[in-house]
This record gives structure tokens, C-alpha cells and sequence, in this order.
């Protein structure tokens, strides 16, 4: 078994509005900018939902693709 990171099919998903669950339970909805073999994800344009309805605006981040649970495209993918 090879230890070497493959690169997420995530190329269609460029600059698409996603909505990505992470652990902790927490939610971010943003356009993805950028990705690596990793799945880290630069996201623009970021805002995080919290449990009571709040959000809270966060602009330009990196998540780190280990703490991806969930990703679903909200703008219609080709």
C-alpha cells in the first residue's frame, strides 16, 4: 500500500460555492480558490453557520483536509 497522497478530483469544483461540514460540527460555506494532493482547500469569499443561526463572516482561509467531513456543491457542477 503506498503512503503517497493521491489528488482529489476537485478540478470541477474550482471557483463553485461549496458547502463543507467539518469535524467538530462545524459548517463553512465558501468558493473554493485552490486545493493540493492533501485536499487542504483554500476557500474565498468564507462564512461560517453556526448551531443557533448566527454567521459569521471569515473572508479567505486554508482548511486542512483532514478535518473535512462533508463537501457538497451548491452551484450546479459540469
Amino acid at each position: 500500500m503506498s503512503s503517497k497522497a493521491q489528488p482529489p478530483e476537485l478540478k470541477r469544483y474550482m471557483d463553485k460555492k461549496l458547502h463543507l461540514k467539518l469535524n467538530g460540527g462545524r459548517h463553512v460555506v465558501g468558493v473554493l480558490r485552490g486545493f493540493d494532493p492533501f485536499m487542504n482547500l483554500v476557500m474565498d469569499d468564507a462564512v461560517e453557520q453556526q448551531k443557533n443561526g448566527e454567521s459569521h463572516e471569515i473572508g479567505m482561509i486554508v482548511i486542512r483536509g483532514n478535518s473535512i467531513v462533508l463537501l457538497e456543491a451548491l452551484d450546479r457542477v459540469v
